[in-house]
């Protein structure tokens, strides 16, 4: 069952100027990143809405994320440095935050700053902070 609510097929939020459209993310390996996305968008909402030889995208709403495979994946990312540091999503409550950290704890995926997990983010900021197969920082929020 998702973790968010509403779901996207009683989503009737309307597009408006300045709303995210879309993001699209090059990997180094697509078959990785769908092995972790693939599962993780779906807990969260997210349903395919795309699909082609180099990419995917998923599409809650209105907006969508594409994971498209790089042409040069040898450069690598690092969320340390310029450009993107991490994709951050809120889910229901708190139990959704350690149901989804024994998933990613589960599939190999490293969960960051475990000392101080799942209060990384402060007192009052109740999430998981993980890695993509690819670096990138993934923040899952409890809204309560």
């Amino acid at each position: 069952m998702p973790t968010s609510d509403p779901t996207p097929s009683t989503l009737a939020v309307q597009p408006f100027p300045g709303m995210l459209h879309h993001l699209e993310l090059y990997v180094a390996d697509l078959e990785r990143s769908v092995a972790f996305w693939g599962w993780l968008l779906p807990e969260l909402g997210y349903e395919v809405y795309q699909e082609w030889d180099e990419g995917i995208s998923f599409r809650l709403g209105t907006a969508y994320l594409v994971f498209v495979q790089a042409p040069r994946p040898e450069r690598g990312a690092d969320r340390r440095g310029v450009g993107l540091n991490h994709l951050a999503f809120r889910v229901r409550d708190r139990a959704d935050v350690d149901r989804l950290t024994d998933a990613v704890r589960a599939r190999g995926c490293r969960v960051l700053y475990e000392d101080r997990h799942p209060l990384a983010g402060g007192p009052e900021h109740y999430a998981l902070f993980c890695e993509d197969p690819d670096g990138l920082k993934v923040e899952l929020v409890s809204a309560d």
